[in-house]
């Protein structure tokens, strides 16, 4: 995405405030690698790894690969590989598009993963690179998340909505998200072609999996919410703070931060607070903590 290459990007800030990735998201991907008829472990790559948060949960498997177009996003990886309190020799990292992984062999890799990337990816040319790395009864997963919800909350969903998805390009940055990637991500990857539509009889058990809970009921077959984080309110503003859109809304409205009640992104979290405020009927302080979640949406392959 052309945002987090800018030079005003700031991919350490990136890399601290985002959610992390639960340990059950991966055991759920590992049980389904599992379920291959011989299945391998030998070999496993993160396509569009950014600062390599999910590329270091691979650790069941001997040699890992975390590709990234971003050379910002790529730096930020390598050096959050060198202060691991572990050996890390398994790990590398490539600047590379998902589309274009020649530094593959046909055939070498056992598991794909790209975590809140498949969304920019160009899936007429992603489905025949990835039939030609994957092994023969390889596995891939794909997911994303979408806007964040108030677990206990229900009622500032809308307030998230209009900053998130509105229109008015004054106050949301709805208008400011790289496009199509954003409604695809909106739309939980339900744009996304299968795999055998584009290379046909090369991909098995296709699956669409939507850990949504009820945020999105006309989803099918919706499973309980798994990306959950308790976090004080003012790692909320800097969570905020990492939105690509938010980043080109301000390059596009410079005087933003002279408004009385603070920039765009200071405004949206003072009305998130003092509606759980309301709700509470108390003061809250930025080092209270709030539960938030994201719902997850995933795409399932494997080799044929």
């Amino acid at each position: 995405m052309a945002t987090f290459a800018k030079s005003t990007f700031d991919s350490a800030i990136y890399a601290t405030f985002r959610p992390t990735y639960p340990k059950s998201l991966f055991d759920f991907i590992f049980r389904y690698h599992e379920r291959n008829k011989g299945a391998r472990w030998d070999r496993a790559v993160d396509l569009g790894c950014g600062t390599g948060q999910a590329t270091l949960e691979l650790t069941s498997f001997k040699h890992v690969t975390g590709v990234d177009p971003s050379p910002k996003m790529i730096e930020v990886a390598q050096d959050t590989l060198k202060k691991q309190p572990v050996s890390t020799g398994q790990y590398e990292y490539v600047q590379a598009s998902a589309e274009s992984l020649p530094f593959l062999e046909d055939g070498s890799v056992d598991l794909v993963i790209a975590a809140q990337a498949g969304h920019w990816f160009d899936w007429n040319k992603m489905w025949p690179e990835l039939a030609r790395v994957l092994r023969k009864n390889g596995s891939a997963a794909f997911w994303i998340y979408s806007e964040f919800r108030f677990t206990r909350y229900p009622s500032l969903t809308k307030i998230i909505n209009d900053y998130a998805q509105g229109t008015d390009p004054l106050n949301s940055v709805g208008p400011y998200w790289q496009q199509p990637g954003r409604s695809i991500l909106d739309n939980h990857l339900v744009e996304v072609p299968d795999g055998n539509e584009v290379v046909p009889g090369a991909f098995t058990d296709f699956e669409r999996i939507f850990f949504t809970g009820d945020h999105f009921p006309s989803l099918p077959s919706p499973r309980s919410v798994i990306l959950r984080k308790k976090t004080t309110w003012d790692d909320l503003l800097s969570y905020l703070n990492t939105w690509s859109s938010l980043h080109t809304f301000r390059q596009h409205n410079p005087t933003d931060g002279e408004n009385p009640r603070g920039d765009l992104a200071v405004r949206f979290w003072k009305d998130l607070k003092e509606g759980v405020e309301r709700e509470e009927g108390r003061v809250l302080e930025g080092h209270d903590e709030v539960d938030i979640e994201w719902p997850v949406a995933m795409i399932m392959i494997k080799r044929a």
